[in-house]
């Protein structure tokens, strides 16, 4: 037990998002013992909920799948979750039958020795992520036995980039079955204002789709919800498979009444920059077309007809130039000409005579479309406020001319010299296609693949739209100097239209009263400097509203934008300079829990009455190597140690599990509400855990009818310099004088050095100090009408090994080995209950067999644990007597 509640971190998002988190069950025939519809091959998916939860464009996407095999054997379910391949995982957990299996994120390598000692053993692989064209398929198997229930749950980050004017969450639904409970669910915030959001379907026509839908945004709050009844899934009225298959679309914009909006929580700022409304900077743009032979066939025909699509596009202000290559160069004109209507049309005739043939040469290509660029810009043939950019499409690798990427690289970083962008189009997989997006990222353009489908043409023509309208050349974003740090990219070669600038770091300086920042750059017709300031004060007065905000996401958008940028940086960085970038863009991945190409997430889960290990890895777009993440799993065996665990739940009892025993002890404790009783306190590791009492609604005092139960629970780290204290209504996390408040209603994980706190929505918080200590907290509802209860608290101590001797409190002195001997039972006053003579710590107790309630595998009904009841407020087996443990107040 002591390793199942490990958890990671969580919180998520989409610039793609995508999700199925589907079970995958073999497809098998069901036997003829009637089963509930619904059942395949056995296994019922009861539930499967994906919760987007989006604040400033950071997004939080939880996928939640349960199922119960209903089959008279054991069965495997394999669950499939695709998510976007800009998001990094940053939680799986496995629950079966009540028993949380975590997923950690741990350094590659120590995956990597895992690995070998696995293989070594014989062992395969259990756990496989692939990629695809927006997505990556993160899939994990499990053997579920008759009967059982299991609980698959993945978080991942992400933070979602404009395209086009729009915020797009992509979800790919595909529950291959109909489900009881299917539902989709997104919360959008944006401290600006949503101006639009929409939502569609591709498997579902806009009539059925508008049943099953709700959606709906007012000023900064944004929701929809997909909601599909079993009827609403069937493919028709009659059948019992799903129409529920392909993909489920949430696109929004934000209010753009300024074009910069900053925020600043706990120390880290956030600011987005998107003008609107400014006039498109002229282009020159050079395409670079591969007319090799491997280019024949429908290739070619798609290559033609997005290029006369983006001619009608073109605008008159711009210049323009075809190269073509192929073991030799061509090029349409000699020189850059203007985009009038005349030019135009001789384009167009130019374009639907292109013909593929021989070899590839990219080198001599390249270097011939900057040439023709520069000279352009040096004869003033160009206006002089205009940008340059050179589009390059190929299919496949160089083989004639200079042929050595390295050396390409150098040629084209030289000619260009940080001039303008270049920007390579991949098509298909048969081309090294790191060699192209190395290449375009030092020349602070990007890659692309294009992928050999029926839209090939609407994939080319949808970059080029990207990049159609640049409304800004040679833009900076300044901040104070002194003021801050660990800034992320500021410097942007280019600002397009539809897109946003995105820039986060530190402040130096918490105290200071007001945070200027500054954005400056070239426009069409003059130089322009964007200014906002912020009001400190008012910002902290805004943020003291918005309790259901995940108080560290500005923090957490820093670490994921600057891992993004340090692992590109690192794609063209060589000896020190790579091993520092690898070095920052770990430490920064371990810290914030994220599976990226230098961690692994490690699930351990059961498999034939042992735990293996699966380990899962980020793919990369380009081969596998050893530096890119491998797209396999590695198991190995664990075996957790056997220690007992203890809690004290309801009214309230105490519960001391011992496995050596096969058996536990239990003792109640009655004391007033407004009672602190100190649970655990551990001087050598700092910790401390203190418990409230609270009563029944109207206030009986009398002792014998009364129930008391924990209200509030107060959790702190002296070393740590962290307090949280935890009541039915919210969670408040101190971090020395910065508090951040939670509410039950959200699923998120806090994590730094030391320390993860996982809410899990509505039913229990999970809190790990390190390696070795974790405490659980359940969460008790109840009907908010109800005359006589009211909501209460259950702790859980799941895993102590690494608290001291001297630890203490009610719960703490059982931390250490103790023994007992029970003997002479017999009847006892209640027939039901037998009472017999415990021997322990020195003492002869008569004791009486009773049962209480484990709730941590199902909140509502709870399971029976069987006890010998220590009586008297546990006089005899606790040190002291229990009025020792009574302290004046919760820290």
């Amino acid at each position: 037990m002591a390793s199942a509640w490990r958890p990671c971190l969580i919180l998520a998002l989409l610039s793609g998002l995508a999700a199925s988190g589907f079970p995958r069950i073999p497809s098998r025939p069901v036997g003829k013992r009637s089963l509930p519809e619904g059942v395949v091959n056995g296994i019922e998916v009861y539930s499967t909920k994906i919760s987007c939860k989006v604040t400033s464009r950071f997004a939080h996407n939880v996928v939640t799948t349960r199922a119960v095999n209903r089959a008279d054997t054991a069965k495997e379910v394999s669950f499939d979750v695709e998510l976007p391949k800009t998001a990094f995982i940053t939680n799986f957990t496995l629950t079966i039958d009540g028993v949380t299996y975590p997923g950690n994120v741990k350094e590659k390598e120590v995956a990597k020795k895992q690995y070998e000692k696995a293989v070594s053993q014989g062992k395969t692989a259990g756990l496989v992520k692939a990629s695809g064209r927006k997505l990556e398929k993160f899939t994990v198997s499990v053997n579920v036995a008759a009967g059982s229930k299991v609980t698959f749950e993945l978080t991942y980050e992400e933070l979602l980039k404009r395209h086009k004017g729009k915020y797009e969450m992509f979800l790919k639904v595909q529950p291959k079955q109909l489900v009881k409970h299917f539902e989709i669910e997104a919360d959008i915030y944006e401290p600006q204002g949503i101006s639009s959001l929409d939502a569609e379907a591709s498997f579902i026509t806009n009539d059925l789709l508008g049943s099953a839908l709700t959606k709906s945004f007012s000023g900064k709050k944004g929701h929809v919800s997909f909601k599909p009844s079993m009827d609403q899934q069937r493919s028709c009225p009659t059948c019992t498979d799903s129409l529920i298959n392909g993909d489920f679309i949430i696109t929004y914009d934000v209010n753009r009444e300024s074009p910069a909006n900053v925020q600043i929580v706990n120390g880290y700022f956030v600011h987005f920059f998107a003008p609107q409304g400014l006039p498109v900077v002229p282009k020159s743009v050079v395409f670079v077309i591969d007319v090799s032979g491997s280019m024949y066939g429908r290739k070619m025909e798609q290559t033609k007809d997005a290029l006369l699509k983006i001619l009608e596009d073109v605008k008159q202000e711009d210049y323009l130039n075809f190269i073509l290559f192929s073991g030799d160069v061509t090029t349409w004109k000699d020189n850059l000409v203007q985009a009038t209507p005349e030019n135009i049309e001789q384009a167009r005739t130019f374009v639907k005579n292109i013909r593929e043939q021989g070899m590839t040469n990219i080198n001599d290509a390249l270097l011939r479309a900057i040439s023709m660029l520069n000279k352009a810009r040096e004869e003033h043939r160009v206006p002089e406020r205009s940008t340059s950019i050179v589009i390059m499409l190929t299919d496949g690798d160089a083989n004639v001319g200079e042929s050595r990427p390295e050396k390409i690289q150098e040629n084209v970083r030289n000619a260009i010299g940080g001039k303008f962008p270049l920007y390579n189009l991949g098509f298909g997989n048969n081309l090294n296609y790191n060699f192209l997006e190395s290449m375009a990222l030092e020349n602070h353009g990007l890659a692309r693949r294009i992928y050999e489908d029926s839209d090939a043409n609407l994939q080319l023509q949808g970059f080029y739209e990207e990049v159609a309208n640049p409304l800004l050349t040679g833009v900076e974003v300044e901040y104070p100097e002194n003021a801050i740090q660990d800034l992320t990219q500021n410097a942007y070669q280019h600002f397009y239209d539809g897109s946003e600038i995105v820039v986060a770091g530190r402040l130096l300086d918490e105290d200071m009263n007001n945070f200027k920042a500054d954005v400056k750059g070239h426009g069409a017709t003059n130089d322009l400097t964007f200014t906002k300031e912020v009001d400190m004060k008012e910002m902290e007065k805004a943020l003291k509203e918005q309790d259901y905000i995940f108080g560290n996401y500005i923090e957490r958008l820093w670490a994921y934008l600057t891992i993004e940028q340090l692992l590109e940086k690192r794609k063209n960085a060589h000896g020190e300079e790579k091993e520092n970038l690898t070095a920052q863009a770990l430490d920064l991945s371990l810290k914030y829990h994220f599976v990226t190409p230098l961690t692994s997430m490690v699930v351990t889960k059961p498999e034939d009455n042992e735990d293996q290990t699966s380990i899962a890895d980020k793919p990369g777009e380009g081969p596998v190597d050893t530096e890119v993440a491998r797209s396999m799993a590695y198991l190995t065996s664990y075996q957790p140690p056997q220690t007992p665990y203890y809690y004290v739940d309801g009214d309230p009892h105490f519960i001391i599990q011992v496995p050596q025993k096969d058996d536990a002890i239990c003792f109640n404790i009655d004391e007033d509400p407004g009672t602190v009783l100190r649970l655990i306190q551990d001087p050598v590791t700092g910790l401390t855990v203190n418990g409230q009492i609270i009563g029944d609604k109207g206030g009986n005092s009398d002792p014998k009818t009364r129930k008391t139960y924990f209200g509030k629970l107060g959790i702190a780290s002296a070393h740590m310099d962290f307090r949280m204290e935890v009541t039915p209504e919210k969670v408040t996390l101190w971090n020395g004088a910065a508090q951040s408040t939670f509410s039950w209603l959200d699923t998120v994980t806090i994590s730094q050095d030391g320390l993860s706190v996982t809410i899990n929505r509505k039913k229990n918080m999970v809190v790990s100090f390190g390696d070795g200590v974790t405490f659980v907290v359940i969460l008790h509802q109840v009907w908010k009408k109800h005359p006589v209860h009211q909501d209460f608290l259950g702790f859980y101590v799941v895993d102590s090994h690494r608290m001291s001797a001297q630890t203490h409190g009610l719960l703490g002195q059982f931390f250490h080995p103790f023994d007992f001997e029970v003997s002479d039972i017999h009847p006892g006053s209640d027939p039901t209950k037998p009472d017999a003579t415990m021997v322990v710590k020195n003492h002869r107790l008569t004791v009486t067999r009773g049962s209480q309630k484990d709730y941590r595998k199902d909140v509502r009904v709870g399971t029976k644990v069987a006890c010998w009841f220590v009586h008297n407020n546990g006089e005899g087996l606790i040190d002291g007597v229990h009025s020792d443990y009574i302290i004046p107040e919760l820290f």
